[in-house]
């Protein structure tokens, strides 16, 4: 790997930011919605409403963002995301009503719903290819960090905070009430965003983005700046002006209808993600408490303990698949990843079923593991890698948008599904639909390490397999 440029490291560290603040949230709604339930005494349908509308949110924030970032930049867009993030959770922790709660939960899920279509797509865009990978995988990597920092926090918070079942009066405990106690949790949100709003303003433009505004002495001293040299930088700028100058100008949803080429790669993005949230991943990480006790772990300690040790296990893996991503490349590593996934939730069904809670407990980390490994990062790279220019907003909306139709479908009805047929049945059905994705990928899923995104787009318009299109 040719050596990198630290300005380039400290960029895409800042919008790889937007990930720590939504996995703040995860992590932070996991276990402030018991303390939510009981403040506002709310039962089973609402405390799934409250969960579900950010991904309600964050579906119209990934529908709205493709047209966002195409206005006003990657960059405005993320600093847009984390202002309206902010706003969103002011509102939530002023609010005593489960309506307005709800409200501005949809409006944290906007910005989130930006920032995950903006900041994927900035990454792709900004770092150069010899490292693209990993620095996309670093998206992913912040996620899993926001969730263990929430879960710690979170714990801490609840220890501290007087519940009905509590012993001794609560003048004993610093937080003297639930009520206090989740609007705190949810405030913690506020610190990584505020660090994310602040680094924003640090970084620079797209350089494809402005080429594609006519921009190109911008982006060319944008370049010099990211680049080793000079040279480099000027040979980039003439390649994404090529590809942005062969383009037909014309709206994504136009060239979706025109070109049968660019269709499957949209296809293709929409079943990525698709399949990343029908392992049942976020069942996992929304309902990892409820999940760990039925498991047989019912002390609120046992719980807390096996909620952060998920947390840890998800960010090691990650990390472990950033130092992957690029030495053995995209494919082999989501094979490897979904047959893991598929054998661990089945074995998590099964021990589930037989009551075998610390068996139960193994199987579900290493299903993290797997997932963090390969799912969960690998994803988010290949659907910022395969889009052509010309439609690239147009075919991440789409990819994006059905992460969070499926996010939301998933999460939203699984304790209704839970109750009907059972948690083990439940989480049988997702190993059996990641069975169905080892064999997606080995079909469909192209290897793109180290070739440049002009490289891709030049083999997708020539009608190569979409297996092939990284060769």
């Amino acid at each position: 790997m040719q050596s990198v440029n630290w300005k380039i490291i400290f960029i895409c560290i800042v919008a790889a930011m937007a990930g720590l603040v939504f996995g703040v949230d995860i992590g932070v709604i996991a276990q402030a919605k018991e303390f939510i339930r009981q403040d506002l005494h709310l039962n089973d349908a609402v405390v799934s409403w409250i969960v579900g509308s950010m991904m309600f949110g964050a579906l119209f924030g990934s529908l709205s963002a493709g047209m966002i970032t195409g206005k006003i930049g990657r960059k405005n867009s993320m600093i847009l995301s984390a202002a309206l993030f902010m706003a969103g959770c002011t509102g939530c922790t002023l609010t005593d009503d489960a309506a307005v709660l709800i409200c501005n939960r949809i409006i944290v899920g906007f910005s989130i719903g930006v920032a995950a279509f903006a900041s994927p797509l900035y990454l792709s865009e900004v770092a150069p290819k010899s490292i693209r990978g990993i620095m996309i995988s670093g998206y992913q990597l912040m996620i899993t960090v926001g969730i263990l920092i929430s879960y710690i926090s979170n714990s801490i918070i609840q220890s501290m905070t007087c519940t009905p079942g509590s012993t001794g009066p609560c003048s004993d405990f610093l937080i003297q009430d639930v009520s206090t106690g989740w609007r705190i949790m949810l405030l913690v949100t506020m610190i990584p965003t505020a660090l994310f709003l602040t680094g924003l303003f640090l970084i620079p433009k797209s350089p494809r983005w402005l080429i594609s505004k006519k921009r190109g002495d911008e982006a060319l001293e944008i370049l010099k700046k990211i680049r080793n040299s000079e040279k480099e930088a000027q040979e980039e700028a003439a390649e994404i002006s090529a590809t942005a100058g062969s383009s037909v100008s014309r709206g994504g949803w136009r060239m979706f209808l025109e070109n049968r080429n660019f269709r499957r790669t949209v296809f293709l993005g929409i079943a990525l993600q698709a399949m990343q949230q029908l392992t049942g991943i976020n069942v996992i990480m929304y309902y990892g408490p409820e999940l760990i006790k039925n498991a047989g772990f019912t002390s609120d300690f046992a719980a807390a303990a096996g909620i952060i040790a998920i947390a840890v296990c998800n960010l090691l893996a990650t990390s472990v698949a950033i130092m992957f991503v690029e030495k053995l490349g995209r494919k082999p590593i989501m094979i490897w990843g979904y047959t893991v996934i598929a054998a661990s939730m089945l074995a998590v069904a099964f021990f589930i079923h037989t009551g075998a809670g610390m068996a139960a407990l193994a199987a579900l980390m290493i299903f993290i593991f797997a997932f963090a490994f390969s799912s969960g990062p690998i994803t988010w790279v290949l659907c910022s890698e395969i889009q052509p220019t010309a439609g690239r907003d147009f075919g991440i909306t789409c990819s994006t948008c059905s992460a969070w139709i499926f996010n939301m479908s998933v999460s939203s009805s699984f304790l209704m599904i839970a109750g009907l047929i059972g948690t083990s049945a439940s989480m049988c059905i997702y190993g059996i639909l990641s069975v169905i994705a080892v064999a997606a990928v080995i079909l469909f899923v192209p290897e793109t390490r180290g070739v440049s995104l002009e490289h891709i787009e030049e083999n997708l318009m020539k009608g190569v397999k979409l297996r092939d299109l990284g060769r």
